[in-house]
């Protein structure tokens, strides 16, 4: 079994090893529990620490944290944005389940849930998108996973990005404002580049 299809299949009711990750976001701290069989276990991946250090916390609103792990950037916003409503996102279900129960030991339960992509309300819009995208699944893929949320945003929308530069983000940038999602770089740091996609 390949580690994609090991993430992919990787069953929250199977035992599996835990791994804590603390890590400090826009002032606020946070213990989180990573898995195995999770991306990024027992750390905070270069790509979202920064987009965390190369961003500042949004004004409140609906937030989708797309490919969301152990919830670490939905986490992250819930904490350092009272007002804000997450909704996280992830195929592997082993993620989801940590992504909750992180929310319910930092006392954010109320106003974050994770759930399996095809569990989001078809009716549902989200103010913003945050992601570290999942490059790796390939192109064709990831295209299709954008193109199936992006238009998820609230009209004045955006979503915030982080790409490696060598796994594609200048590509993806251009790719995006062909299809109609005009994109621009925040920032570009340690070999990431921070994207962010306006709604039209």
């Amino acid at each position: 079994m390949s580690d994609q299809d090991h993430y992919f299949s990787a069953d929250p009711d199977v035992a599996f090893r835990r791994a804590p990750v603390e890590c400090t976001v826009w002032g606020h701290d946070l213990r989180l529990v990573s898995g195995s069989g999770v991306f990024a276990q027992g750390r905070l991946d270069v790509g979202t620490a920064v987009l965390f250090r190369e961003t500042q916390p949004p004004a409140a609103g609906r937030f989708l944290d797309l490919g969301c792990g152990y919830g670490v950037i939905g986490a992250a916003l819930a904490a350092a944005v009272p007002g804000a409503t997450v909704h996280a996102i992830d195929v592997n279900a082993r993620a989801v389940l940590l992504a909750n129960e992180n929310a319910a030991a930092l006392g954010l339960a109320d106003r974050f849930v994770a759930t399996l992509p095809e569990e989001v309300p078809a009716e549902a819009v989200f103010d913003e998108i945050w992601s570290n995208p999942p490059i790796r699944i390939g192109k064709d893929a990831l295209h299709v996973l954008l193109l199936r949320w992006l238009p998820r945003l609230a009209p004045g929308g955006r979503a915030v990005l982080v790409v490696g530069k060598n796994l594609g983000a200048d590509s993806l940038q251009r790719w995006l404002g062909e299809q109609g999602w005009p994109t621009t770089r925040l920032a570009s740091a340690k070999g990431f580049r921070v994207l962010e996609v306006r709604a039209a």
